[in-house]
């Protein structure tokens, strides 16, 4: 039983689903394939600039000196990281692809979490358009929680990792570079197509980290579409709504399931709010859902090892709660 498990794979799960569909639901199908096309047009220009980062990094021997390069900073690149994830336009799950390239180069898990914890939550864009739709100091509260949820997380880890917890965190089929031929990664070969080796390790390095990323994606984007069609917000609201300490709990959990992207949520934030719920349980919502959404989640066990799998969810839940908490605090002085 336990080899035929191991042996299951993403694209035997999505298969499985689809079928199910086929048999039950079939216009819920045809939504799901909609849904699934239109995620993987959506993210396909990060999964395809992290990928070709990636590969052409590992082909000219640029990772080793990036890699070098940000250990040397040490804990400074962690606050660095979390200023550079607030702006960037990268979702809970378009940011993935480009984790694994961090990851792959060697850069240090700590400089990596800040980063991947504080990028989903909001960029340039997403904080106008909160703004409009909710209000300023709700916009503001979502941008400082991003950095700060990233400096407290890219920290635990460090300290963590000083302790000699989280070495290695990929999994091995992912750390491990495909390349056949060791390649010198004494200096870097920026031209790394005129090298025989280089340039098949560049094409063997695209080719298997897309497979690999294009297969669990695809089935996070299936379980969402579901999420989307079989969770009504109705019952959302029911378990979010209300003042106090309790809702804003609730709301941070609630958030990893049903949470949608950074523009999609703000309409169902917006009429949650309306409807009683606290602007703190609403921004816990908003935050446990951006860092830790059920897709993205998926995406990150296939990617890492189970201890930082565990410390990824454990730290966006705790950074999400807390701040949701200092903001509701601040609303009521």
């Amino acid at each position: 039983m336990k080899n035929l498990l191991n042996k299951i794979t993403a694209w035997h799960i999505s298969s499985l689903l689809l079928f199910v569909l086929l048999a039950t639901d079939q216009s819920q199908l045809i939504d799901s394939l909609k849904f699934l096309l239109d995620a993987l047009l959506g993210i396909i220009p990060f999964l395809l600039f992290a990928i070709l980062f990636m590969a052409y990094a590992s082909a000219s021997s640029l990772d080793n000196i990036i890699a070098t390069a940000l250990k040397s900073k040490g804990k400074y690149s962690i606050v660095i990281a979390a200023l550079i994830g607030g702006l960037s336009p990268f979702c809970s799950c378009g940011v993935i692809p480009l984790i694994a390239a961090l990851l792959r180069m060697g850069v240090p898990l700590s400089t990596v979490m800040a980063f991947w914890l504080a990028s989903p939550i909001t960029d340039p864009a997403v904080f106008a358009l909160t703004y409009s739709v909710i209000d300023l100091d709700f916009a503001v509260a979502r941008t400082i929680a991003a950095v700060a949820i990233g400096v407290f997380g890219g920290t635990t880890i460090y300290i963590l990792n000083k302790n000699g917890l989280f070495n290695n965190p990929l999994k091995p089929e992912i750390a491990a570079k495909s390349t056949i031929t060791p390649l010198d990664d004494r200096k870097i070969i920026w031209k790394f197509w005129q090298d025989e080796t280089r340039r098949a390790s560049f094409i063997t390095e695209f080719k298997t980290t897309l497979l690999f990323l294009l297969k669990w994606m695809s089935l996070a984007f299936l379980l969402e579409s579901l999420m989307i069609a079989y969770v009504p917000n109705e019952l959302i609201i029911h378990y979010v709504g209300g003042e106090g300490i309790i809702p804003i709990a609730t709301a941070t959990l609630v958030g990893i399931p049903a949470y949608l992207n950074g523009f999609a949520a703000l309409p169902l934030i917006k009429s949650m709010i309306d409807q009683g719920m606290s602007h703190g349980a609403a921004l816990g919502f908003m935050l446990g859902g951006a860092v830790s959404s059920m897709p993205a989640a998926i995406a990150v066990f296939a990617l890492v090892k189970k201890p930082v799998f565990a410390a990824y969810i454990i730290l966006a839940l705790i950074g999400a709660f807390s701040s949701a908490l200092i903001f509701q605090a601040y609303l009521n002085m």
